[in-house]
Protein backbone atom coordinates (compact mmCIF):
# COMPACT_ATOMS: atom_id res chain seq x y z
CA UNK A 1 0.00 0.00 0.00
CA UNK A 2 2.94 2.44 1.12
CA UNK A 3 4.30 1.95 -2.34
CA UNK A 4 1.44 2.30 -4.27
CA UNK A 5 0.81 5.71 -2.82
CA UNK A 6 4.20 6.83 -3.03
CA UNK A 7 4.82 5.47 -6.54
CA UNK A 8 1.15 7.40 -7.63
CA UNK A 9 2.40 11.04 -5.53
CA UNK A 10 5.97 10.49 -6.74
CA UNK A 11 4.69 9.98 -10.15
CA UNK A 12 2.30 12.82 -10.42
CA UNK A 13 4.81 15.39 -9.47
CA UNK A 14 7.47 14.20 -12.05
CA UNK A 15 4.66 14.71 -14.37
CA UNK A 16 3.28 17.71 -12.96
CA UNK A 17 7.02 19.22 -13.07
CA UNK A 18 8.01 18.47 -16.30
CA UNK A 19 4.56 19.96 -17.58
CA UNK A 20 5.15 23.14 -15.83
CA UNK A 21 8.47 23.82 -16.99
CA UNK A 22 7.01 24.25 -21.16
CA UNK A 23 4.94 27.28 -19.66
CA UNK A 24 7.94 29.09 -17.47
CA UNK A 25 10.60 28.61 -19.77
CA UNK A 26 11.43 29.77 -23.29
CA UNK A 27 11.67 26.49 -25.77
CA UNK A 28 15.49 26.29 -25.27
CA UNK A 29 15.86 26.35 -21.73
CA UNK A 30 12.60 24.08 -21.24
CA UNK A 31 14.45 21.12 -23.14
CA UNK A 32 17.91 21.44 -20.82
CA UNK A 33 15.00 21.54 -17.43
CA UNK A 34 13.23 18.54 -19.06
CA UNK A 35 16.38 16.32 -18.89
CA UNK A 36 17.31 17.91 -15.57
CA UNK A 37 14.60 17.47 -13.68
CA UNK A 38 13.67 14.43 -15.08
CA UNK A 39 16.47 12.55 -14.24
CA UNK A 40 16.84 13.92 -10.68
CA UNK A 41 12.69 13.22 -9.95
CA UNK A 42 13.60 9.40 -11.36
CA UNK A 43 16.83 9.77 -9.17
CA UNK A 44 14.32 10.16 -5.72
CA UNK A 45 11.83 8.06 -6.65
CA UNK A 46 14.52 4.73 -6.87
CA UNK A 47 15.74 6.19 -3.34
CA UNK A 48 12.42 6.14 -1.52
CA UNK A 49 11.37 3.07 -3.01
CA UNK A 50 14.78 0.97 -2.92
CA UNK A 51 15.15 2.54 0.52
CA UNK A 52 11.67 0.99 1.54
CA UNK A 53 12.70 -1.98 0.78
CA UNK A 54 15.51 -2.04 2.84
CA UNK A 55 14.39 0.44 5.48
CA UNK A 56 16.21 -1.76 8.40
CA UNK A 57 19.75 -0.72 6.93
CA UNK A 58 19.30 2.68 6.20
CA UNK A 59 20.85 4.70 8.91
CA UNK A 60 18.17 7.23 11.11
CA UNK A 61 20.74 9.83 10.34
CA UNK A 62 20.10 9.18 6.15
CA UNK A 63 16.17 9.23 6.36
CA UNK A 64 16.70 12.69 8.06
CA UNK A 65 18.96 14.52 5.78
CA UNK A 66 17.35 12.82 2.40
CA UNK A 67 13.95 12.93 3.90
CA UNK A 68 14.34 16.87 4.08
CA UNK A 69 16.03 17.24 1.13
CA UNK A 70 14.02 15.17 -0.80
CA UNK A 71 10.95 17.09 0.42
CA UNK A 72 12.03 19.81 -0.52
CA UNK A 73 12.82 19.22 -3.63
CA UNK A 74 9.55 17.14 -4.65
CA UNK A 75 7.04 19.64 -2.78
CA UNK A 76 8.63 22.63 -4.64
CA UNK A 77 8.05 21.08 -7.81
CA UNK A 78 4.19 19.87 -6.74
CA UNK A 79 3.50 23.42 -5.15
CA UNK A 80 4.76 24.86 -8.61
CA UNK A 81 2.85 23.23 -10.57
CA UNK A 82 -0.31 23.67 -8.74
CA UNK A 83 0.42 27.38 -8.95
CA UNK A 84 1.24 27.31 -12.95
CA UNK A 85 -2.57 25.88 -13.60
CA UNK A 86 -4.10 28.31 -11.08
CA UNK A 87 -2.52 30.86 -13.57
CA UNK A 88 -3.42 28.56 -16.48
CA UNK A 89 -6.74 28.54 -15.99
CA UNK A 90 -7.08 32.50 -15.02
CA UNK A 91 -4.80 33.42 -18.43
CA UNK A 92 -7.81 31.49 -19.77
CA UNK A 93 -10.50 33.36 -18.42
CA UNK A 94 -8.91 36.48 -18.81
CA UNK A 95 -8.53 35.92 -22.44
CA UNK A 96 -11.45 34.63 -23.55
CA UNK A 97 -13.29 37.67 -21.73
CA UNK A 98 -10.63 39.90 -21.39
CA UNK A 99 -9.55 42.05 -24.64
CA UNK A 100 -8.17 40.44 -27.51
CA UNK A 101 -4.15 40.17 -27.84
CA UNK A 102 -2.59 40.02 -31.42
CA UNK A 103 -1.51 36.05 -31.00
CA UNK A 104 1.96 35.71 -30.65
CA UNK A 105 2.71 31.64 -30.13
CA UNK A 106 6.09 31.98 -28.10
CA UNK A 107 4.35 34.96 -25.18
CA UNK A 108 0.87 32.77 -25.40
CA UNK A 109 2.76 29.55 -24.78
CA UNK A 110 5.02 31.11 -21.97
CA UNK A 111 3.64 32.73 -18.83
CA UNK A 112 4.71 35.69 -17.79
CA UNK A 113 7.48 36.18 -15.45
CA UNK A 114 7.93 32.68 -15.38
CA UNK A 115 10.63 32.84 -12.15
CA UNK A 116 8.06 34.03 -9.86
CA UNK A 117 6.45 30.38 -9.70
CA UNK A 118 9.77 28.62 -8.97
CA UNK A 119 10.96 30.95 -6.28
CA UNK A 120 7.46 31.59 -4.43
CA UNK A 121 7.00 27.52 -4.54
CA UNK A 122 10.49 27.16 -2.80
CA UNK A 123 9.89 29.72 -0.29
CA UNK A 124 6.63 28.11 0.46
CA UNK A 125 8.22 25.15 0.83
CA UNK A 126 10.95 25.92 3.09
CA UNK A 127 8.53 27.39 5.34
CA UNK A 128 6.73 24.46 5.34
CA UNK A 129 9.90 22.14 6.15
CA UNK A 130 11.78 24.33 8.37
CA UNK A 131 8.77 26.70 10.15
CA UNK A 132 5.22 25.44 10.22
CA UNK A 133 6.00 21.86 10.62
CA UNK A 134 7.48 22.57 14.36
CA UNK A 135 5.23 25.32 15.79
CA UNK A 136 3.00 23.53 17.73
CA UNK A 137 -0.16 26.31 17.72
CA UNK A 138 -2.56 26.18 20.92
CA UNK A 139 -6.84 25.51 19.90
CA UNK A 140 -9.09 25.84 22.66
CA UNK A 141 -12.73 24.70 22.73
CA UNK A 142 -15.86 24.57 25.06
CA UNK A 143 -17.90 21.01 25.45
CA UNK A 144 -21.05 21.91 25.84
CA UNK A 145 -22.45 18.67 28.59
CA UNK A 146 -25.74 18.19 29.27
CA UNK A 147 -26.77 17.78 33.53
CA UNK A 148 -22.87 18.20 34.13
CA UNK A 149 -22.28 17.83 37.81
CA UNK A 150 -21.03 21.31 39.03
CA UNK A 151 -17.90 19.70 40.56
CA UNK A 152 -17.25 18.90 36.92
CA UNK A 153 -17.23 22.80 35.61
CA UNK A 154 -14.57 23.64 34.16
CA UNK A 155 -12.31 20.50 33.98
CA UNK A 156 -9.92 21.26 31.00
CA UNK A 157 -8.04 18.46 29.18
CA UNK A 158 -5.37 18.50 26.74
CA UNK A 159 -5.09 16.40 23.71
CA UNK A 160 -1.86 15.52 21.39
CA UNK A 161 -1.45 12.85 18.73
CA UNK A 162 0.27 11.10 16.08
CA UNK A 163 3.87 12.60 17.48
CA UNK A 164 5.64 10.02 15.40
CA UNK A 165 8.95 10.12 16.90
CA UNK A 166 11.92 9.49 14.98
CA UNK A 167 13.73 10.96 12.14
CA UNK A 168 11.16 13.99 12.08
CA UNK A 169 10.25 14.23 16.28
CA UNK A 170 12.87 13.84 18.74
CA UNK A 171 13.03 13.10 22.26
CA UNK A 172 13.78 16.80 23.16
CA UNK A 173 11.00 17.88 21.15
CA UNK A 174 8.78 15.44 23.03
CA UNK A 175 9.73 16.58 26.46
CA UNK A 176 9.33 20.26 25.30
CA UNK A 177 5.84 19.63 24.21
CA UNK A 178 5.14 17.96 27.27
CA UNK A 179 6.35 20.68 29.05
CA UNK A 180 4.69 23.03 27.69
CA UNK A 181 1.62 21.60 27.85
CA UNK A 182 2.17 20.78 31.87
CA UNK A 183 2.83 24.98 32.41
CA UNK A 184 -0.71 25.36 30.82
CA UNK A 185 -2.29 23.09 33.93
CA UNK A 186 -5.28 21.52 32.27
CA UNK A 187 -6.72 18.68 34.66
CA UNK A 188 -5.41 16.01 32.35
CA UNK A 189 -3.23 15.23 29.59
CA UNK A 190 -4.78 12.56 26.10
CA UNK A 191 -2.42 10.68 23.77
CA UNK A 192 -4.45 9.64 20.76
CA UNK A 193 -1.68 7.02 19.52
CA UNK A 194 1.09 7.11 16.98
CA UNK A 195 3.47 8.42 19.71
CA UNK A 196 5.95 5.27 20.21
CA UNK A 197 7.17 5.15 16.39
CA UNK A 198 10.73 4.17 16.47
CA UNK A 199 11.50 0.90 18.73
CA UNK A 200 15.50 2.43 19.35
CA UNK A 201 13.68 5.36 20.91
CA UNK A 202 10.48 3.86 22.21
CA UNK A 203 11.97 2.97 26.06
CA UNK A 204 13.15 6.65 26.37
CA UNK A 205 9.82 8.16 25.21
CA UNK A 206 7.74 6.06 27.37
CA UNK A 207 10.41 7.33 30.40
CA UNK A 208 9.64 10.86 29.34
CA UNK A 209 5.89 10.48 29.24
CA UNK A 210 6.12 8.89 32.33
CA UNK A 211 7.63 11.71 34.00
CA UNK A 212 5.53 13.88 33.06
CA UNK A 213 2.39 11.91 34.75
CA UNK A 214 2.59 13.78 38.24
CA UNK A 215 2.15 17.29 36.24
CA UNK A 216 -1.54 16.95 35.52
CA UNK A 217 -3.42 16.27 38.23
CA UNK A 218 -5.50 13.37 36.89
CA UNK A 219 -2.52 11.75 34.87
CA UNK A 220 -1.79 11.50 31.29
CA UNK A 221 -4.18 8.99 29.78
CA UNK A 222 -2.86 7.23 26.51
CA UNK A 223 -4.07 4.86 23.79
CA UNK A 224 -2.34 2.83 20.89
CA UNK A 225 -2.42 4.25 16.97
CA UNK A 226 -1.58 1.49 14.17
CA UNK A 227 1.69 2.62 14.44
CA UNK A 228 2.54 1.00 18.04
CA UNK A 229 1.35 -1.91 16.51
CA UNK A 230 4.07 -1.73 13.77
CA UNK A 231 6.79 -1.12 16.29
CA UNK A 232 7.01 -4.01 18.92
CA UNK A 233 3.12 -3.79 20.58
CA UNK A 234 4.03 -6.35 23.47
CA UNK A 235 7.21 -4.61 24.26
CA UNK A 236 5.21 -1.46 24.37
CA UNK A 237 2.68 -2.00 26.54
CA UNK A 238 5.19 -4.10 29.02
CA UNK A 239 7.15 -0.82 28.96
CA UNK A 240 3.99 0.98 30.01
CA UNK A 241 3.01 -1.21 32.70
CA UNK A 242 5.76 -0.45 34.98
CA UNK A 243 4.88 3.19 34.43
CA UNK A 244 1.74 5.81 35.73
CA UNK A 245 0.60 6.30 32.56
CA UNK A 246 -2.94 5.40 32.08
CA UNK A 247 -3.03 2.78 29.07
CA UNK A 248 -6.42 1.92 27.90
CA UNK A 249 -7.04 -0.68 25.96
CA UNK A 250 -10.55 -1.31 25.61
CA UNK A 251 -11.32 -0.63 28.70
CA UNK A 252 -12.60 2.66 30.81
CA UNK A 253 -11.54 4.33 34.25
CA UNK A 254 -13.02 6.59 36.48
CA UNK A 255 -11.40 10.17 36.69
CA UNK A 256 -13.27 11.75 38.95
CA UNK A 257 -17.01 11.93 40.11
CA UNK A 258 -18.90 11.25 36.90
CA UNK A 259 -16.32 11.36 34.21
CA UNK A 260 -14.91 8.49 32.81
CA UNK A 261 -12.77 8.11 30.24
CA UNK A 262 -12.75 5.41 27.78
CA UNK A 263 -10.10 3.94 25.37
CA UNK A 264 -9.92 1.77 22.51
CA UNK A 265 -6.99 -0.12 20.54
CA UNK A 266 -7.13 0.46 16.90
CA UNK A 267 -8.41 -2.23 15.24
CA UNK A 268 -6.61 -4.91 13.01
CA UNK A 269 -9.52 -4.43 10.31
CA UNK A 270 -9.37 -0.65 9.91
CA UNK A 271 -8.86 0.81 6.18
CA UNK A 272 -6.40 3.23 6.53
CA UNK A 273 -8.37 5.83 4.59
CA UNK A 274 -11.93 5.53 3.93
CA UNK A 275 -12.89 3.12 2.03
CA UNK A 276 -15.53 1.46 -0.54
CA UNK A 277 -15.34 -2.00 0.28
CA UNK A 278 -18.29 -2.76 1.69
CA UNK A 279 -17.28 -5.73 3.20
CA UNK A 280 -14.08 -4.30 4.66
CA UNK A 281 -16.13 -1.23 6.21
CA UNK A 282 -18.51 -4.08 7.85
CA UNK A 283 -15.60 -5.70 9.22
CA UNK A 284 -14.23 -2.81 10.48
CA UNK A 285 -17.75 -1.19 12.09
CA UNK A 286 -17.97 -4.68 14.10
CA UNK A 287 -14.54 -4.33 15.32
CA UNK A 288 -15.33 -1.08 16.21
CA UNK A 289 -18.67 -1.52 17.85
CA UNK A 290 -16.83 -4.79 19.75
CA UNK A 291 -14.04 -2.41 21.13
CA UNK A 292 -16.54 0.24 22.45
CA UNK A 293 -19.14 -2.53 24.37
CA UNK A 294 -15.68 -4.02 25.91
CA UNK A 295 -14.26 -0.55 26.70
CA UNK A 296 -18.29 0.58 28.49
CA UNK A 297 -18.91 -2.62 29.93
CA UNK A 298 -18.42 -1.46 33.57
CA UNK A 299 -19.50 2.43 32.95
CA UNK A 300 -22.59 3.27 35.20
CA UNK A 301 -25.30 4.70 32.46
CA UNK A 302 -25.39 8.28 33.81
CA UNK A 303 -21.75 8.59 33.81
CA UNK A 304 -19.98 11.41 31.60
CA UNK A 305 -18.48 9.94 29.32
CA UNK A 306 -15.07 10.50 27.08
CA UNK A 307 -13.92 8.22 24.51
CA UNK A 308 -9.83 8.39 23.24
CA UNK A 309 -9.54 6.16 19.60
CA UNK A 310 -7.28 7.02 17.17
CA UNK A 311 -9.29 6.68 13.88
CA UNK A 312 -11.55 9.50 13.51
CA UNK A 313 -14.48 6.95 12.66
CA UNK A 314 -14.92 5.96 16.16
CA UNK A 315 -16.66 9.27 16.56
CA UNK A 316 -19.54 7.72 14.78
CA UNK A 317 -19.78 5.12 17.73
CA UNK A 318 -19.27 7.75 19.99
CA UNK A 319 -22.10 10.21 19.11
CA UNK A 320 -24.53 6.75 18.78
CA UNK A 321 -23.68 6.13 22.53
CA UNK A 322 -24.21 9.67 22.96
CA UNK A 323 -20.86 10.19 24.75
CA UNK A 324 -20.14 13.93 25.70
CA UNK A 325 -16.53 13.97 23.48
CA UNK A 326 -14.60 11.28 21.34
CA UNK A 327 -11.17 12.86 21.00
CA UNK A 328 -9.39 11.10 17.60
CA UNK A 329 -6.42 11.55 15.55
CA UNK A 330 -4.86 9.33 12.58
CA UNK A 331 -5.12 12.13 9.56
CA UNK A 332 -2.85 14.60 10.35
CA UNK A 333 -5.37 16.52 8.80
CA UNK A 334 -3.75 15.91 5.84
CA UNK A 335 -1.43 17.88 6.71
CA UNK A 336 -1.78 20.38 3.86
CA UNK A 337 -4.59 22.79 4.23
CA UNK A 338 -6.09 26.06 2.61
CA UNK A 339 -7.69 28.70 5.41
CA UNK A 340 -8.20 25.41 7.40
CA UNK A 341 -9.64 23.30 5.09
CA UNK A 342 -7.52 20.16 4.58
CA UNK A 343 -6.33 19.89 0.55
CA UNK A 344 -6.54 16.28 0.71
CA UNK A 345 -9.78 14.48 2.68
CA UNK A 346 -9.47 10.71 2.16
CA UNK A 347 -10.57 10.29 5.44
CA UNK A 348 -14.26 10.69 6.36
CA UNK A 349 -13.47 13.12 9.01
CA UNK A 350 -10.41 14.30 8.37
CA UNK A 351 -9.94 17.65 11.00
CA UNK A 352 -11.22 19.87 13.74
CA UNK A 353 -14.49 19.60 15.14
CA UNK A 354 -17.47 16.63 14.35
CA UNK A 355 -20.82 17.84 15.89
CA UNK A 356 -23.31 14.79 15.86
CA UNK A 357 -27.06 16.09 18.04
CA UNK A 358 -25.14 16.56 21.36
CA UNK A 359 -22.24 14.19 20.90
CA UNK A 360 -18.56 16.49 20.66
CA UNK A 361 -16.03 14.68 18.64
CA UNK A 362 -12.69 16.21 17.17
CA UNK A 363 -10.17 14.80 14.84
CA UNK A 364 -6.65 16.27 15.94
CA UNK A 365 -4.03 17.27 12.93
CA UNK A 366 -1.15 15.51 14.94
CA UNK A 367 2.14 16.94 16.20
CA UNK A 368 4.36 14.80 14.07
CA UNK A 369 4.63 14.48 10.29
CA UNK A 370 4.05 11.18 8.12
CA UNK A 371 7.10 13.16 5.71
CA UNK A 372 8.73 16.43 6.91
CA UNK A 373 5.91 19.38 6.14
CA UNK A 374 2.51 21.21 6.54
CA UNK A 375 1.69 24.02 5.19
CA UNK A 376 -1.75 25.54 6.25
CA UNK A 377 -1.87 22.50 9.05
CA UNK A 378 0.09 23.44 11.84
CA UNK A 379 0.67 20.57 14.33
CA UNK A 380 -1.99 21.60 17.52
CA UNK A 381 -2.31 21.28 20.93
CA UNK A 382 -6.14 21.24 21.96
CA UNK A 383 -8.11 21.88 24.74
CA UNK A 384 -10.97 21.04 25.65
CA UNK A 385 -13.10 22.92 28.50
CA UNK A 386 -16.45 21.02 29.95
CA UNK A 387 -19.50 23.19 30.15
CA UNK A 388 -22.78 23.11 31.45
CA UNK A 389 -25.13 23.00 28.38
Amino acid sequence: MFLLIASAILGGVMALALISIKFLFSEHLAKKFYKIFALADLAFIIVIIGGWWIRWLVPDWFVTVFGNVATIFLMTQLICGGLVVCALVARFFYRKFGKPTKFNPERRRVLAHGMIYPLLSFALTLYGNRVEKNFDVENFYDVPIKNLPPDLEGFRLAQISDLHLGAYFSLERLEALLQRIADAKPDLLAITGDIFDDVSMNPAAIKIVDAFTDKFKFGIFYIHGNHEHFRGIRAIEQMLAQTKIHCLINRAENVTSKLYVLGVDYPSRAPVMSTTDKDREKLFAEARKNFVDAAIKDVPDDAIKILLAHHPEFIDDGAERNFALTLTGHTHGSQVGIFGVPLFPVFKYTRGVVKIADSFGYVHVGNGSWFPFRLGCPPEIAYFTLKTK
